[in-house]
């Protein structure tokens, strides 16, 4: 097998892992903010373990970073909690709008004529999912509440992405993109420990589910994908990449018969055509934007 085949399978897989979370983080019988601890405090000892990497260069600007990936982390768990998964992921793929609202200010990149036309069409679909009101349900309480923090993971990850290019630019081996990674997810266990507690009696089977989501949906699926971005094109990465987002809803379906309203499939399927589009066009002329696989 050629190094670029098995990177493409390890690229997959990574995606296929990463989809996975909304089906998990509505599994386990925990609150939001436990998932969202105990998850991120798996995946720092995981990553801790397997990345040498990121054991060193703490520098200030990885904590820096990393404040953004934790509000990421915990934002992403919270949506899951009280909307549907389609809407959590959906949501969070408007990054790369926000990546180019603040790119002239953060990294200095120039906006094109043509990013405003794919802002305007993932504002689009943004709108979309708060048009009239979805009716609550037993996987997705609040929905609204839910939309708005969805929303919110995509504004933070899109600080993040700014930060990890930030950082990139300085940084040759990646280790500081890694170690903010840890970071990120030693911050958000932090953060949401002391609303975790206390915790009171849960199967072997809600532990299971923090198990697989630390250490499989975010620290294998993180490994994964740094060990395959090297052998590969940034667009067939990013193409790969977007199995999480098609999956995610698949997953939540079959495992919860949880079925997102209309008007959050159809501006889900403008945002991920916009960013499908946008990717191949930027491949042409320059690097292609963050990979998906946030949460």
């Amino acid at each position: 097998m050629s190094p670029a085949t098995s990177a493409r399978l390890r690229l997959a897989l990574a995606a296929f892992l990463f989809s996975t979370g909304g089906a998990a983080i509505k599994a386990a019988a925990f609150t939001g903010w436990q998932i969202a601890g105990f998850r991120s405090g798996v995946a720092a000892l995981v990553l801790w373990l397997l990345a040498p990497g990121a054991r060193r260069a703490w520098t200030w600007r990885v904590f820096l970073v990393g404040a953004a990936y934790a509000a990421t982390l915990v934002l992403f768990v919270l949506a899951n909690r009280l909307t549907t998964s389609a809407n959590t992921i959906f949501l969070q793929s408007t990054a790369p709008l926000y990546v180019m609202l603040l790119a002239p200010w953060l990294l200095h990149e120039r906006v094109r004529p043509a990013d405003l036309g794919f802002m305007a069409v993932v504002a689009i679909g943004l709108t979309l999912f708060f048009v009239g009101a979805e009716a609550p349900h037993a996987t997705a309480p609040d929905p609204a509440r839910g939309n708005l923090l969805a929303a919110g993971s995509g504004v933070t990850w899109a600080l993040t992405v700014c930060g990890l290019r930030w950082m990139g630019s300085r940084d040759g081996d990646g280790s500081s993109a890694m170690a903010a990674v840890v970071v990120g997810n030693l911050l958000a266990f932090a953060a949401a420990l002391p609303l975790a507690l206390p915790l009171g009696p849960h199967p072997a089977r809600d532990w299971g589910v923090i198990v697989y989501l630390g250490a499989f949906q975010i620290g294998v699926a993180y490994m994964l994908v740094t060990s395959a971005l090297r052998w590969l094109p940034a667009l067939e990465a990013s193409i790969i990449l977007l199995i999480e987002p098609a999956l995610n809803p698949l997953w939540a379906w079959a495992v919860q018969g949880e079925v997102p309203g209309s008007f959050a499939l159809a501006g889900g399927a403008i945002i991920l055509g916009a960013t499908t589009l946008r990717t191949w066009i930027d491949a042409r002329g320059r690097p292609a934007p963050e990979p998906a696989g946030s949460g």
